[in-house]
């Protein structure tokens, strides 16, 4: 089904002088010790299997002895400044594990494995290219979700944490069979908001193994949440279903369940719920908002084609005649959020300039 709604790759688009003034003013511009080329300097690779000996597609690299010291020390050095204040007291209690190369997908990644010494607890950091695309992308989840998100992004290198939680294709395979019955209809719950919040803010490509579910346990059940933790199909594709969780086949077995477990009142009131609750997101950060839409707005992150077929699609279905003068994905996004907020939001001061 995907491939008749995707291109078959989405090009990077540089970070223009408007948004690094927009990534300085909130932090997110900083000077940091390695970049994403140092580390494509491996002299070799072995590959990584998961568990159950399946390649994972990742391969462990490896460095000339003389280049390991300089990086594994930048990296430890990276993570104090994406998790701390940049002090470095810590730096001998940590020790790089591993590193990873992602040979699939568009950005590449490199996963960084640092581990403390001193009680064995470890994590993971992300070194990507930087793209525009991605950034509108973490930008928005931090902003729009219930998800706040931690990212640095210096010249060409985006520094993410990871997203702790279980890939939602892993799920089905290893999970979902020990979910409860109540805990299938609280899942359901969470896959309409999940899905309505993606379309909002036009993410798209939302796969089972594009995000993870995360669960909560309360002292009487359990909670579930789902949270993208791939954002390089930001505000692109010009097919609005893209933006939908449920029209992707690898998200069938949730669209089943939700159909198995909720009514289509229910649905349409979870669906209101996520809106307004986007609603107030935004009121409560309305000057990050608008700075952000403004560059997005001045931004190149798409085609005039796929402009055009987004804006048809989104007028089509609101029926608000705004869409039809948009000119870039970032005025379509504005106009959708403005949507939001007038339709879910009483508060008039909210609605996006």
């Amino acid at each position: 089904m995907e491939e008749k709604l995707m291109s078959k790759k989405k090009p990077a688009y540089p970070i223009k002088e408007q948004l690094y003034n927009y990534l300085t003013e909130y932090n997110r511009n900083i000077k940091i010790p390695v970049f994403y080329d140092d580390l494509l300097r491996f002299a070799g690779a072995v590959e990584v299997y998961d568990k159950n000996g399946v390649d994972t597609l990742w391969i462990r690299v490896y460095y000339a002895e003389h280049e390991r010291e300089e990086i594994d020390l930048s990296l430890k050095r990276m993570y104090l400044i994406l998790h701390g204040d940049g002090s470095e007291d810590s730096l001998p209690h940590l020790a790089i594990d591993g590193i990873d190369y992602c040979t699939f997908g568009n950005s590449k990644p490199f996963r960084v494995k640092i581990r403390n010494i001193l009680n064995d607890n470890h994590t993971y950091i992300y070194v990507k290219k930087a793209d525009a695309s991605r950034i509108y992308g973490l930008e928005l989840e931090h902003i729009l979700s219930p998800n706040n998100i931690n990212f640095l992004v210096y010249k060409e290198t985006l520094i993410e944490e990871h997203v702790l939680g279980v890939p939602g294709d892993q799920f089905l395979i290893e999970n979902m069979n020990m979910v409860s019955i109540r805990g299938r209809k609280r899942l359901s719950k969470e896959f309409v908001k999940f899905n309505e919040r993606c379309m909002i803010r036009l993410l798209g490509d939302m796969r089972s193994y594009n995000y993870v579910i995360v669960a909560s346990y309360d002292f009487d059940q359990v909670e579930y949440r789902m949270r993208a933790m791939d954002f390089d199909q930001q505000s692109f594709e010009g097919n609005l279903k893209v933006y939908y969780p449920q029209f992707f086949k690898e998200n069938y077995p949730f669209v089943k369940m939700v159909s198995d477990n909720l009514q289509e009142e229910s649905i349409e009131q979870y669906k209101k719920e996520e809106r307004a609750a986007i609603a107030r997101r935004i009121g409560g950060a309305h000057d990050r908002v608008n700075d952000l839409l403004k560059c997005m707005i001045n931004d190149t992150i798409s085609t005039p084609e796929k402009i055009n077929q987004l804006k048809m699609d989104l007028q089509k279905y609101t029926k608000d005649k705004n869409f039809k003068t948009c000119k870039s994905m970032g005025e379509i996004l504005k106009v959708g959020l403005n949507f939001v907020v007038r339709n879910y939001e009483n508060v008039n001061t909210y609605i996006i300039h």
